[in-house]
């Protein structure tokens, strides 16, 4: 993967090894559900999902797939996440486990308003 221009949310999955890539591919579709208005990005060389700023991301690695939703869901979502190992903003999803579509979900709406609160306050302040 280190050689390839990776531009797309398309590219990457397409970069990952094939067994990894459908549930890439239903993470993806997860979190365009919960954010319909969100815009694919990639930022970090990972993909991810913006609206009113990032609202999270997500990638795959050798024995986990990472969802990064930044350190306040991890928090507000604590009793929730206590079966995954999780990280100031970060999430750990088991490779060998279905992904928790709901928990996903609720927390990308909970990015979204966030976000969206967040640039209300913004315009406000002008």
């Amino acid at each position: 993967m280190k050689n390839l221009k990776i531009d797309t949310i398309n590219d990457y999955i397409e970069a990952q090894p094939v067994e990894k890539r459908a549930t890439l591919q239903k993470m993806r579709a997860i979190i365009q559900k919960a954010a319909p208005k969100a815009t694919e990005v990639i930022s970090y060389s990972m993909p991810a999902f913006k609206q009113e700023g990032i609202l999270v991301y997500f990638a795959a690695f050798k024995n986990h797939y990472g969802f990064f939703p930044t350190s306040n869901p991890i928090e507000v979502f604590k009793k929730e996440l206590a079966p995954y190992k999780t990280s100031k903003g970060s999430i750990q999803l088991p490779i060998d486990k279905p992904l928790p579509i709901k928990l996903i979900q609720a927390i990308v709406k909970f990015r979204v308003a966030q976000n969206k609160d967040k640039a209300s306050l913004k315009l406000k302040k002008q």
